[in-house]
């Protein structure tokens, strides 16, 4: 019997640089959530039939011409609806209420005192409340019909709701750490006011995504482009539970990966019920590469070669009519899709190769965040050494080895890399993510009786929450100083060691 779908409740994007953060604060509180445009018309979410609304932030004023709105018919349709920031105030505007330049701007944790304590969502919550604040508009009279149940010394209408309407406003970020309780809010609108049930897990998910699969492909072949990341990791383990050997994953491996990660790979998915291709193709991606030291020109040549070698595989293959892809929800987001700029140009999100034959496409991580395909990786089996990998860029070593890449330049980066990645995970240090790169600069050092003149390795640590902003992780002096002397004396042509103090911004996490 097909099991009933999980309640949903929609994230309504009216541009909020938090839109993924709040979606995912729905699905830690058991609630299946999902993101779509702030003008998807009233018909289509009705067809979604979605249990709750949440309207984002966004950088615009509802005043403004070209501003994002969204009609009244949105608030009668029986749905509670949450307004956040720009969506409380368009709330309130598309109500009949007011909205106005702040003669004070807030941005910052800010203290706010709850005025009706009774109110489902500070329910149990003391009166004070540390949130975070970040607008240069509020709301100066709140619709008729809507009491005020939260304000700031600067803000007199940081919260607000109509409740027999399950109409529910806040000024601040609920769904963000500084706000300390905001979590606890957020699940008290769904539970409380939208009558959540809890019924999403991964489980349930893997269960779902396996009938669909089967339903989707029948007894047709299905190909996976097997980077050895996380997500394309996870899709092959997905699959393999799904339809088996009628999976075939081509890794090509190009010769610019991380210490030993090929042949990890290699034994990982050789006990996964699936067929396995490794292409090594080294000496052709660096012979292409050879005397090239733009790094977009290294990007574009490494894309060139990847897909005319995974083509080429490919056309070996008899009777494949699916392609496979490990795309997450973030992706779909930042190609270009609900209302976000295309950030991700590279992701090949929303069609199929224009020059490979395939009938239809098959992603079934397209709708589950990063934390969560970890996650589920675990349930499937993967190894934790493959769940726990770092993020990896495209062009992998190509971009950590500034300058021209050559065979000598990448073991000298793999093995400075592998000694820093041991000393961190045996320090438990926390850091998202962490590697060397090999810079292109010589320098005069002393070794024993004689003068080098060899490469400068620097490291990188950074900690963040989303990949967009990074800080840079305070590693101890003794931690560094210990990585540098086994550098400096286990690498042959490194003899300096730098540490990269810089945050993102204005620096990007990669060098190149």
């Amino acid at each position: 019997m097909k099991k009933k779908e999980n309640q949903l409740v929609l994230v309504l994007d009216f541009g909020g640089q938090y839109k993924e953060l709040i979606a995912r604060r729905v699905r830690e509180s058991k609630v299946y959530s999902l993101i779509k445009p702030g003008d998807t018309p009233v018909e289509e979410i009705k067809r979604l039939a979605p249990i709750g609304l949440i309207l984002t932030g966004g950088p615009n004023s509802v005043y403004a011409d070209g501003a994002p709105r969204c009609g009244r018919e949105l608030f009668e349709l029986g749905i509670p609806v949450l307004g956040i920031c720009y969506g409380a105030q368009l709330m309130s505007h598309v109500l009949g209420g007011e909205v106005k330049h702040s003669p004070v701007s807030e941005y910052g944790v800010t203290e706010a005192t709850i005025k009706k304590p009774r109110s489902k969502l500070f329910s149990g919550l003391e009166t004070r409340q540390k949130v975070l604040m970040s607008h240069t508009d509020y709301i100066s009279v709140p619709p008729d019909g809507f009491a005020v149940t939260a304000a700031t010394a600067d803000c007199p209408c940081a919260a607000m709701e109509n409740a027999r309407k399950k109409l529910y406003a806040f000024q601040f970020h609920p769904e963000v750490q500084h706000t300390r309780n905001g979590s606890a809010m957020i699940k008290r609108f769904l539970y409380d006011v939208c009558g959540a049930d809890g019924d999403y897990s991964l489980g349930d998910y893997i269960e779902r995504q396996i009938e669909a699969i089967r339903a989707q492909v029948g007894d047709s072949s299905v190909l996976l482009g097997l980077s050895g990341g996380v997500d394309s990791s996870v899709c092959a383990a997905l699959l393999s539970r799904a339809i088996g050997k009628k999976l075939t994953c081509i890794f090509v491996d190009h010769g610019l990966l991380r210490k030993n990660e090929g042949d990890q790979i290699e034994e990982t998915f050789s006990k996964f019920d699936l067929n396995f291709i490794r292409v090594n193709a080294g000496e052709k991606f660096l012979g292409e590469l050879q005397g090239i030291s733009d790094p977009e020109q290294k990007r574009k040549i490494i894309g060139r070669l990847f897909i005319e070698t995974f083509e080429e595989q490919a056309r070996r293959l008899d009777d494949v009519r699916f392609l496979a892809q490990g795309t997450i929800y973030p992706d779909v987001i930042e190609s270009g899709a609900n209302n976000s700029a295309n950030i991700k140009s590279h992701h090949n999100v929303g069609g199929l190769p224009e020059r490979m034959s395939f009938t239809g496409l098959v992603e079934p991580l397209r709708g589950l965040f990063k934390d969560e395909v970890r996650r589920l990786g675990r349930k499937l089996g993967l190894p934790d050494a493959l769940v726990k990998r770092q993020p990896f860029p495209g062009p992998s070593l190509a971009i950590r080895v500034i300058g021209e890449v050559t065979p000598e330049k990448l073991t000298i980066q793999r093995e400075a890399d592998a000694i820093f990645c041991e000393e961190i995970e045996r320090s438990r240090v926390r850091a998202d993510q962490y590697f060397a790169v090999l810079t292109g600069i010589r320098s005069v050092g002393v070794m024993g009786d004689g003068r080098t003149y060899q490469y400068t390795v620097a490291l990188r640590a950074i900690k963040t929450n989303d990949f967009m902003t990074a800080e840079y992780v305070k590693l101890p002096h003794t931690l560094l100083e210990r990585v540098s002397h086994r550098i400096t004396n286990e690498v042959d042509g490194v003899n300096r060691v730098v540490y990269d103090i810089t945050g993102k911004p204005p620096a990007t996490i990669e060098w190149e």
